[in-house]
């Protein structure tokens, strides 16, 4: 089984909030990534969008390109519709030798609308998780056969969020449609991610990884607030600095044979939360959790991995 450890830009720089790391340069980000320790990094809104720019780039720091997000639009255009619109983003991911494709639904989402509560995220109905899903499944199949996996992104405030979500989202797609288990938004929406990777281990495709601050959210959902206000207000962090277990996260990875990448993934201010040390610490759990499920990772060695252990210490209590 073999591992490789990514980062997402978002926690220098959040493209749903600018006013959050708007002024980071981008080689700060790439600089900070691959101080780290990270293989490879996801695309944000301030990278070259070009492939003939965009791998020198990377390369000039060491570091591959995991994917990116793309925002699907399937409850409003068809398959053909989509493919088309996809084309710029998956000529990139194919020139970047990406191997993975992001979707999410966004034509009735509400995560990036600040002043609209959680408690409006979109729901479907029989017949409309019919449609979807068989839209879904045909989009996911071109993406197949392009050479990539397709991996939906369940995520608060949108169509696929809580557990009947998913059901109904699986029940509604073929096999060819893969998730991102991302395990800050399956918690914070009412999943099980371990249960979710042991339920459906032909479905996970990709991993994204943020802690959650269970007390946070319990204020944003009070409030009747927005995802934006509870990104704002901290509900989410780096593994090892928050609830989740992740030493089972990774056992539960290692038991189904997880193969590929495992992004650090963590909405924050960057003002308040550092991004380099938040990043270092996220990455060092999971190293040393995934260590010790038996993950092979292709960018460190588990012999290597006390005094990263030692420095994540250190890192934890310093946040």
């Amino acid at each position: 089984m073999s591992i490789r450890f990514g980062v997402s830009p978002i926690a220098w720089v959040n493209d749903d909030m600018p006013e959050l790391g708007g002024d980071t340069p981008l080689e700060t980000i790439l600089a900070d990534a691959r101080d780290i320790g990270f293989a490879g990094v996801e695309l944000g809104g301030k990278f070259p969008r070009d492939a003939s720019v965009l791998k020198p780039l990377l390369a000039g720091y060491g570091l591959d390109l995991v994917g990116g997000w793309y925002s699907g639009e399937l409850l409003t255009r068809d398959v053909e519709a989509e493919i088309a619109a996809a084309q710029d983003h998956l000529a990139l991911l194919k020139a970047m030798g990406s191997r993975v494709f992001v979707h999410a639904e966004t034509s009735n989402a509400i995560h990036g609308q600040r002043q609209t509560p959680l408690s409006r995220t979109p729901r479907l109905d029989a017949a409309a998780w019919r449609a979807f899903g068989a839209r879904v499944s045909g989009f996911a199949e071109y993406v197949q056969s392009q050479g990539l996996g397709f991996a939906y992104h369940h995520h608060l405030g949108t169509v696929v969020e809580g557990p009947g979500d998913l059901e109904a989202f699986l029940g509604a797609t073929s096999e060819a449609v893969g998730l991102t288990l991302d395990t800050g938004h399956a918690s914070l929406g009412g999943l099980d991610p371990l249960a979710v990777i042991r339920d459906h281990p032909r479905r996970i495709v990709h991993v994204h990884c943020k802690d959650i601050r269970s007390e946070v959210f319990s204020g944003v959902r009070a409030r009747d607030a927005s995802f934006l206000e509870g990104v704002l207000g901290g509900m989410f962090t780096v593994p090892g600095d928050g609830a989740l277990d992740y030493g089972a996260v990774m056992r539960a990875l290692a038991e189904i044979g997880y193969a590929g990448w495992i992004v650090v993934e963590a909405e924050q201010d960057p003002s308040v939360a550092d991004p380099r040390k938040y990043g270092e610490l996220g990455l060092r759990t999971l190293q040393r959790e995934a260590a010790d499920a038996g993950l092979s990772d292709d960018g460190a060695r588990k012999a290597d991995l006390r005094e990263a252990d030692l420095r994540a210490d250190g890192l934890r209590d310093a946040v």
